[in-house]
């Protein structure tokens, strides 16, 4: 596959990746931390060509359709396709050691090829992010999208809110985010290729 992007070059990581917490009801919070992967556009480049992409389809009310991006997932064990993905899942485990209890083990890949791609209103609530708190931690690299969260109680849509993900850039939702609240990334009138990596603990989808 060939795309492109408008790119930034960033400096490099920050000694910690949780530069900024965001507490949210029910026991939730997310952190974002900015230009957090270093080389960005090297691993851009090299998850385009080298993640076996595939398409799905899904089951919706009374037809199947098509799902709007292209996946793949590396299951535990499995060599990420680039060495600082690997750097990468080993610090967050480290840093979040303490908060997490156990190590970040998969890597979900998703490939947004334009604003037309979009991910649906959900949690990842298969698995134990059904019953436990864990985290998800993603990283973002190509054309900015925006994550928007909402809370799951329809009472309590007022606390909704959105976080731009530009190239580079780490969000983690931790607590019991998953459970108490949803996140979607909606189509939009225009973008550029972007592709979302999410580390997730084991047994959490």
């Amino acid at each position: 596959m060939s795309v492109e992007f408008q790119s930034t070059l960033f400096a490099g990581a920050p000694a910690t990746p949780a530069s900024e917490r965001r507490t949210l009801s029910h026991g939730a919070w997310v952190d974002v931390a900015r230009d957090w992967l270093p080389d960005a556009d090297d691993v851009f480049a090299t998850l385009v060509d080298a993640v076996p992409w595939r398409a799905e389809r899904r089951a919706m009310y009374d037809r199947v359709v098509d799902v709007p991006r292209l996946v793949h997932t590396y299951m535990i064990d499995e060599p990420l396709p680039h060495p600082g993905l690997e750097a990468a899942r080993d610090l967050l485990s480290t840093h979040y050691a303490d908060e997490l209890g156990e190590p970040f083990r998969t890597a979900g890949c998703c490939y947004y090829r334009d604003g037309r791609d979009s991910v649906a209103w959900h949690g990842d609530t298969i698995g134990r992010g059904s019953t436990d708190d864990t985290m998800v931690a993603i990283v973002s690299l190509g054309d900015p999208r925006r994550l928007h969260l909402r809370p799951r109680d329809p009472e309590r849509r007022a606390e909704s809110f959105a976080v731009e993900m530009g190239h580079g850039d780490l969000v983690v939702m931790g607590g019991s985010c998953q459970r108490t609240w949803e996140h979607a990334v909606p189509k939009v009138a225009s973008a550029g290729p972007r592709i979302s990596v999410q580390f997730r603990p084991f047994n959490v989808f």
